[in-house]
């Protein structure tokens, strides 16, 4: 997999820290709980998936949410593989996914193969459980020319306050095309100014429990 631009990480606490943003990859504390409840409880998952569910993401960052998602579709005994894609500016390297991972054993098995086809160069990877694509670049520039639409979306770029960039109103409307009648998106973030930007986008927007000392998250739902 080639990287276009160095997050600039640090570790604490054995949880990479993107020195770019001044923001943790994942909860310092129960990271594979965190995304459960944040996106996969947020989309209304696994209840809603159905052969051909396709999941979209913007910030891939160490795959916790993919291998969350794939473990849930292996349990959920839907035929047939997920579809995941994501779009990511600033793509770790794969030891350091790797690295970050290790604290998750109970995904070790599903998210191996992906890694091991990242790391020797593909950004397009399938596997009995998953067709995952990895869009690589500024997804103010790449979303507008993806031509699908996602079931759900994992809105997860860094704090709005620190990665604006993935926040902005002009890439959420887009999103809101991307989604499918019906689609969900959720974040960890309750910024106000997120909310407003997915209603403009045309999504049913609610402010819902948050994961841990974080007392409020977003979720929408396109009519």
């Amino acid at each position: 997999m080639k990287r276009d631009q160095s997050p600039l990480l640090e570790w604490k606490d054995g949880v990479p820290v993107a020195t770019r943003f001044d923001d943790p990859y994942y909860s310092l504390g129960h990271g594979l709980e965190e995304t459960r409840h944040v996106f996969l409880g947020g989309n209304g998952l696994p209840a809603r998936f159905a052969p051909g569910f396709h999941i979209a993401e913007l910030g891939f960052g160490t795959g916790l949410n993919l291998a969350a998602s794939m473990l849930a579709w292996a349990e959920s005994g839907v035929d047939g593989p997920l579809t995941f894609t994501s779009f990511e500016a600033f793509p770790l390297a794969v030891a350091d996914m790797e690295k970050a991972l290790l604290a998750f054993p109970e995904i070790s098995e599903v998210i191996s193969p992906v890694l091991a086809a990242l790391a020797s160069g593909a950004v397009a990877v399938e596997t009995p459980l998953v067709r995952f694509n990895l869009i690589l670049g500024d997804a103010r520039e790449t979303l507008p020319s993806w031509s699908e639409k996602a079931d759900a979306w994992f809105l997860d770029g860094f704090a709005p306050a620190k990665n604006p960039e993935l926040w902005e109103e002009t890439l959420l409307a887009t999103v809101g095309d991307r989604t499918k009648s019906g689609g969900t998106a959720a974040t960890y973030s309750a910024a106000g100014v997120i909310r407003r930007a997915l209603a403009d986008a045309g999504f049913d927007v609610s402010r819902v429990p948050g994961y841990g000392r974080k007392r409020h998250m977003t979720v929408a739902r396109r009519p």
